[in-house]
């Protein structure tokens, strides 16, 4: 049985916000493939994904695909942890128009009707405009999908939340490098959230709420 929200989720006033899905990220050859690509491989978390990308945006939800880019002129970096700074240093590797950054092919991106937003910063809605752009189109719920659960996705989820928005992670399509840091990073973010749901059950509330 679908669980049933506080807060409905309605497919018009609803986006995913689809996490680093590059091949920086998820691919062996990007920047941390070495330790995520593995992984993210092994949990079959891209079809899962693809399947509630392309579902939510049947459904009429819209679609956000977030991508980490540092321009030449660095942007909103701020080199202030050993990961910021360690990106920084390999900055080329994620220049917008590198391969890196591109994202993969097989996660259900529609460049025809998906926005894509870029930024410098480990939460999807820090130092850019997309809170604006997300209010202005009447977004009020983010489905969250991404890599990696514990670092970016938890990030994200938590800004978004006190942003106001009503934050659900897709639990199914979150992965890590390390099972138990996924599990440990879903059963805090089911506290500080609206909802951690499997991608089912979100499908299932987005077509009730079309």
């Amino acid at each position: 049985m679908t669980r049933r929200l506080d807060h409905p989720i309605e497919a018009r006033r609803s986006a995913v916000l689809a996490l680093h899905w590059q091949v920086n990220v998820v691919r062996p050859e990007g920047f941390f493939g070495a330790i995520l690509a593995g992984p993210v491989a092994e949990s079959g978390v891209e079809a899962r994904a693809r399947d509630l990308h392309v579902g939510a945006r049947d459904a009429g939800a819209g679609v956000v695909f977030t991508r980490f880019t540092v321009p030449a002129d660095e942007g909103a970096l701020v080199r202030n942890t050993a990961f910021m700074r360690a990106v920084g240093e390999a900055q080329h590797a994620f220049r917008p128009d590198s391969a890196g950054t591109a994202l993969v092919p097989d996660v259900g991106y529609d460049p025809a009707t998906d926005h894509v937003s870029d930024n410098q910063r480990l939460s999807g809605l820090a130092g850019c405009p997309l809170p604006t752009w997300l209010a202005d189109h009447g977004v009020d719920t983010l489905l969250v999908t991404g890599v990696a659960t514990n670092v970016t996705v938890e990030q994200t989820a938590r800004h978004g939340t006190d942003l106001g928005f009503h934050v659900v992670v897709v639990s199914d399509c979150v992965a890590a490098a390390d099972p138990a840091a996924h599990e440990a990073s879903l059963a805090d973010l089911a506290l500080t959230c609206e909802a951690v749901l499997p991608s089912a059950d979100v499908l299932a509330l987005l077509r009730d709420g079309a």
